[in-house]
């Protein structure tokens, strides 16, 4: 029977981490799948928790969290309403919340292989810790960017750095969402640690790069990019797929749209190798 539990961690900024663990109970020996979820996601965006039964009911235990810093509250976990947080939140910050996290599950369930999995910004922060931690058995990128800095424009960096923020917009809610300055120059600070193309070509584990082919957000061109960097990574297309596999915020169905159910299977497949 497939069981959902919560676990609450002291994150960055001590600032909580809400998540949740999906698996059969009644199976203890399982290998452990944690999924980082990208810019202004959520652990419980779309269809995440569809995707949470899909690798439980094939015998793994997946693991999903909300950055401390993602403006997502236990009194609203499906949207982003706590803009303080989201405004200061930083690459660092999040890999931060990834490392304790992965500790987490390590320390849970000792001796059991763990695999990452990040989508997006996600998958850029997955990249750089498939590269250095070695906790983790594979690697499994969904839509990632190659560069941090690619969510937003260079030339709103001088107005950023002056006036102390910009804002980014919600796609789906069209709100004006704001980003502090603590970003570009936690960016700016770190700008070695944080390149991405740098860490894929230092990853030593087994990593699947996977990318829909009408992905409007991150073009198909940067998982080449990525797979170029990494010889040794597998690059798969997704044929129809746009960033996020066919979801949508909020997600109804039980079934998983056609495109990330590929995109699992895919995983699946590359994770059982």
């Amino acid at each position: 029977m497939i069981s959902k539990k919560q676990f609450i961690l002291l994150g960055s900024g001590n600032k909580k981490i809400t998540g949740d663990i999906t698996s059969d109970e009644a199976t203890i020996h399982i290998p452990s799948i944690i999924f980082v979820h990208g810019f202004k996601g959520f652990k419980d965006w779309g269809a995440h928790n569809v995707v949470a039964e899909y690798f439980a009911n094939h015998g793994y235990r997946y693991i999903k969290f909300n950055m401390s810093f993602s403006g997502v509250t236990e009194e609203n976990p499906n949207d982003v309403t706590d803009m303080e947080a989201f405004a200061n939140n930083t690459v660092s910050a999040e890999l931060k919340d990834i490392d304790t996290v992965i500790n987490y599950v390590a320390h849970t369930y000792p001796q059991q292989p763990i695999y990452l999995i990040g989508h997006s910004r996600g998958g850029g922060l997955v990249i750089i810790k498939g590269a250095s931690d070695e906790r983790l058995a594979k690697i499994i990128t969904w839509s990632a960017i190659a560069d941090f800095s690619s969510l937003w424009k260079k030339e709103q960096e001088e107005e950023w750095l002056s006036n102390g923020y910009i804002y980014v917009e919600n796609a789906r809610t069209k709100e004006k969402m704001p980003l502090n300055s603590v970003l570009l120059e936690d960016f700016n600070a770190n700008k070695h640690e944080f390149d991405i193309i740098n860490a894929a070509g230092d990853i030593k584990i087994p990593w699947l790069i996977l990318h829909g082919d009408e992905d409007v957000n991150v073009n198909f061109s940067v998982a080449q990019r990525l797979a170029q960097a990494q010889p040794a990574a597998i690059l798969q297309k997704i044929p129809g797929a746009n960033h996020v596999f066919g979801a949508s915020h909020p997600y109804k169905e039980k079934e998983l749209p056609a495109q990330l159910l590929d995109a699992c299977e895919k995983t699946l497949a590359f994770i059982k190798e």
